[in-house]
């Protein structure tokens, strides 16, 4: 049997890279998935290979319709939630003195207000000592070259991670962000491959990372072998911030 066997997991930006990956993982230890994704040829390509298991809703995480429609699916399910993967975000490369308000608010609206109200509009659907998994990401903690606001906004994730934790608690609920480093999510992609393969004299183990060890990460906040771990962030990196 799974660990995850009998749950209903929500799993946002769940159509490719880290989400997928994450997504299958927790299809292979039992859950029913919910997975949302702004382009539906992805969404669509994900589906068919994640089976029956899953349930896609087409959407973006920072869009209150969008939202609606995914508690709708959810609640329609009629089984609440025991497991919220609040992973949709991303970013762009803008350093200081280049700064748009476009770009602004096009990164903290897909980071901080999309993991805030992917939380809230879930959360009368949330079981009892469900986990909240919130992305975060190293930028958040460590200052790197073009990412001030996508750092800024991956810090809101992990204070609102401290925050939840504290007002969900007496549900039982547990809220914990993880913070991956160099993730190799776009093989396919020349310029983001090698951006990742540079970084990798800054780590530890002197390699990027891959979305499926941040998916082992993620089943294990998911699953009870977390039971008593709430609030924190865990770095799936390499090593890179913690040395």
């Amino acid at each position: 049997m799974g660990q995850l066997a009998g749950k209903i997991a929500v799993v946002t930006g769940g159509s490719a890279g880290i989400g997928l990956a994450t997504a299958r993982r927790f299809v292979a230890e039992g859950a029913r998935v919910f997975v949302t994704g702004r382009r539906p040829d992805a969404l669509a390509a994900a589906s068919a290979e994640l089976g029956p298991a899953v349930t896609a809703v087409p959407g973006d995480a920072a869009d209150p319709a969008d939202l609606d429609r995914l508690r709708a699916a959810v609640a329609e399910h009629g089984r609440g939630l025991d497991v919220v993967f609040a992973n949709a975000g991303g970013g762009e490369f803008a350093p200081l003195g280049g700064i748009s308000l476009d770009q602004y608010d096009d990164v903290m609206t897909g980071n901080a207000r999309g993991v805030l109200f992917t939380v809230q509009t879930l959360l009368p659907l949330l079981n009892p000592n469900a986990s909240l998994i919130l992305m975060s990401s190293i930028a958040g903690t460590a200052g790197m070259d073009g990412l001030s606001v996508y750092g800024a906004a991956k810090a809101a994730v992990r204070s609102f991670a401290r925050t939840f934790a504290v007002e969900l608690g007496d549900r039982g609920v547990r809220v914990n962000a993880i913070s991956p480093g160099y993730i190799l999510t776009k093989p396919d992609d020349p310029a983001a491959t090698a951006y990742q393969e540079d970084g990798a004299a800054s780590i530890p183990l002197r390699r990027v990372g891959q979305p499926e060890e941040v998916a082992a990460a993620a089943l294990f906040l998911a699953s009870s072998e977390s039971s008593y771990v709430t609030g924190i962030e865990l770095f799936v990196d390499g090593g890179r911030n913690q040395v």
